[in-house]
C-alpha cells in the first residue's frame, strides 16, 4: 500500500512511536467530535495572484537619548537596531563600516559557535555600498537602512546555497529569492550571512555540526532557530530571521538571551521558505529588543500574492502606546510550575533547580509588571489535551520531505535516534488519514476554547515553558514575544513570553517593551573570550 521498503532495523526503530500512537488516537477519540466540528484547514478557491494590494508600512520609533559614535567601533556590534540606525541616518558610520565589522565578528566567532551555513560577502558588500550612496543622495529608506542581518538558511537567497541544515540538501541552491528576503532588500537591509538551523527545522544539529549557545558553549543553542539566536546574542549581525513551527523561535531566543517575534499565522509570506507543516509554519524576527522586532516585522508583514495564508491586517506600531490601556492576563497556574511543558531535553534534565529559578524569575516579571502599574488579571488557559495533536505536525512533516524518505536520502541526515526526523518520517507513513482529519477538529474546537480565554484579555504572561501555552498558541496561531527575564545559577538565560490576540502583534509588543524598558536582561552580553 505505501509503495516503501523499510529494513528490518527501521521498523523495529519505528514500533516506539507507532505504538505510542495509540494513546494519541485515544486522545483524539476523546473529544467526542460531532458532525457539526470542521477541521482547521480551510481550501482558497483563489490561485496565487503575483499582484498583491501595496502594503503600508510604518516604521515609527521611540525618541531615545542621542548616539553617538563610539570610539571603538567593534562596540556598536552589540547595538540595538534602534541606534544602529540612528548612526546610520546620521552618517556617523556607514553601512560598509558595520557590514565588514559584522563580517569579521561571524568568520571569528563561527568555529566555536557553528552559527553561520554560508557568508553572502559579495552581496553584503554590494548592498552595503549601495545603501550608503542612497543615503549621501538624501533617499533613506528607513531604520533598517544600512543594517547588516543574517536569514535561517530555510530562505531561498538567489545565488547562494540554500541547505535546510540538513545532508540530503547540502548544496541546493534555489533561482529565487524568499519574499522576506526581498522585502528586507527593499528596507535597505543587508545580508551579510545564511544562519544554521538544525536539520530541517529541527533542534540545533546540523550537516556541519552543533551550534553553540554563546553563553554556555558546552551546550547548544537550541533551535530550530538556532544561528539566528546564537547570532543575535553574540553580536554577529544586527538582527535576524528566524521561524516557529512549534517553538523553533521561543526555544534559541530563550537559550540564547535574545527577544523573539512569533507572528500570527498567515502574517508573513512564507513563500521560498522551507515548508515543514503548512498549517503550522510562521517567520518573525529575533532581535535584541522588543522595538527591534517591531520595525523587522514591519518590513516583512502582508500580503505577497504567493502565499495565500496571509491576512490583510495592518500592522501599525506606535512606541508611545500607552499599555495601561489594556487588558494584561497571566496563567496563573503556570506560574507555580513553570516548567512544566519543556519538551527540551538540556531543560529536562535541570529538573527541580532549574524549575526553581523559573518560578523566581517568572514571579518576578509580575512584579515588575505590577510596580509599573498595570492590573493583572488571572486567567487559565483550556484545560485541553493537545498529546493527539502532534500527528498534525508528523503527518505533515512527512508528506513535506516524503521525496527522500521514497529515494533512502534521508538517511545520510546526521541525527538518526527514534525521535529524529527519519524515524518519524517512516512512522507518520501509518497515520491513517481520518485520525489527522480529526486531529485538525479538535484543533478547531481549542480554537473557539482559546478564544473564549482571549476575549476577556488583550494579552496575557505566561512562563515560556509553562503549562500548555507553548503548544496550545502554536495550535490556534496567536502572536507570542519572548524576552529574557533573567538568568540561571549557571548563568544561562531564562525568559518570559507575551501572547496576544490574533493578529494583535502591536498591541503584545507594546506589553514586552513595558517589560523591557523597566529592566535591563536584553542589554547583558556574553563573555566571548572563546577564540
Amino acid at each position: 500500500l505505501l509503495d516503501l521498503d523499510f529494513s528490518p532495523a527501521q521498523r523495529e526503530q519505528m514500533l516506539e512511536i507507532v505504538n505510542g500512537r495509540r494513546e494519541q488516537y485515544a486522545a483524539i477519540r476523546a473529544a467526542d467530535l460531532d458532525n457539526s466540528v470542521p477541521l482547521a484547514l480551510n481550501f482558497n478557491v483563489q490561485p496565487a495572484d503575483p499582484v498583491p494590494a501595496a502594503v503600508p508600512r510604518t516604521y515609527a520609533m521611540s525618541a531615545g537619548a542621542p548616539v553617538t559614535r563610539p570610539a571603538d567601533l567593534e562596540e556598536a556590534a552589540f547595538l540595538p537596531v534602534t541606534q544602529l540606525a540612528e548612526l546610520i541616518r546620521s552618517r556617523q558610520v556607514t553601512s560598509l563600516e558595520l557590514t565588514e565589522i559584522y563580517l569579521n565578528r561571524l568568520k571569528r566567532y563561527d568555529p566555536v559557535l557553528q552559527c553561520v551555513a554560508a557568508y553572502t560577502d559579495d552581496l553584503a558588500i554590494e548592498q552595503a555600498k549601495r545603501a550608503d550612496d542612497e543615503i549621501a543622495r538624501g533617499r533613506y529608506r528607513g531604520p533598517l537602512h544600512g543594517i547588516p542581518w543574517g536569514a535561517k538558511d530555510l530562505l531561498a537567497t538567489r545565488g547562494y546555497p540554500t541547505q535546510w541544515g540538513a545532508a540530503p540538501y547540502q548544496g541546493q541552491q534555489l533561482d529565487i529569492d524568499a519574499t522576506v528576503v526581498q522585502r528586507l532588500e527593499e528596507a535597505g537591509a543587508v545580508l551579510i550571512a545564511k544562519l544554521t538551523l538544525g536539520a530541517l527545522a529541527n533542534g540545533d544539529v546540523w550537516y556541519g555540526g552543533t551550534t553553540k549557545n554563546p553563553w554556555d558553549t558546552s551546550e547548544g543553542s537550541s533551535g530550530s532557530s538556532a544561528g539566528s539566536g546564537a547570532a543575535v546574542a553574540a553580536g554577529l549581525v544586527g538582527f535576524a530571521i528566524g521561524t516557529e513551527t512549534m517553538g523553533s523561535i521561543v526555544s534559541p531566543s530563550t537559550r540564547c538571551g535574545v527577544s523573539g517575534l512569533r507572528p500570527t499565522y498567515g502574517r508573513v509570506s512564507r513563500y521560498g521558505a522551507m515548508a515543514l507543516c503548512w498549517s503550522l509554519d510562521k517567520i518573525g524576527p529575533m532581535c535584541r529588543s522588543v522595538e527591534d522586532c517591531a520595525l523587522v516585522f514591519s518590513a516583512i508583514y502582508g500580503p505577497d500574492g504567493r502565499d495565500m495564508t496571509l491576512s490583510p491586517e495592518p500592522f501599525e506600531w506606535n512606541p508611545a502606546l500607552d499599555p495601561h490601556s489594556l487588558r494584561i492576563g497571566y496563567v496563573a497556574s503556570a506560574f507555580k510550575a513553570a516548567d512544566e511543558g519543556v519538551t527540551d531535553a538540556h531543560h529536562r534534565q535541570q529538573g527541580a533547580e532549574l524549575q526553581r529559578v523559573n518560578q523566581v524569575n517568572s514571579a518576578a516579571v509580575l512584579d515588575v509588571m505590577r510596580a509599573q502599574g498595570f492590573e493583572l488579571i488571572p486567567i487559565e488557559l483550556p484545560a485541553a489535551d493537545l498529546s493527539g495533536l502532534w500527528i498534525i505536525l508528523a503527518a505533515e512533516a512527512a508528506a513535506a520531505f516524503d521525496q527522500i524518505t521514497r529515494d533512502g536520502s534521508v538517511d545520510a541526515m546526521k541525527r538518526q535516534d527514534n525521535s529524529a526526523w527519519p524515524n518519524v518520517f517512516r512512522a507518520a507513513r501509518l497515520i491513517p488519514a481520518v485520525e489527522y482529519i480529526n486531529a485538525n477538529r479538535v484543533r478547531t474546537r481549542i480554537m473557539h476554547e482559546l478564544a473564549r480565554v482571549m476575549s476577556e484579555v488583550d494579552v496575557y504572561i505566561s512562563p515560556s515553558y509553562g503549562g500548555n501555552s507553548l503548544g496550545m498558541t502554536n495550535l490556534t496561531g496567536h502572536p507570542a514575544v519572548v524576552v529574557p527575564n533573567g538568568f540561571t545559577d549557571k548563568g544561562s538565560p531564562t525568559s518570559i513570553t507575551f501572547v496576544g490576540g490574533l493578529n494583535m502583534e502591536a498591541e503584545t509588543l507594546a506589553v514586552a517593551k513595558a517589560y523591557q524598558d523597566a529592566t535591563d536582561w536584553h542589554q547583558q552580553q556574553p563573555d566571548l573570550s572563546i577564540e
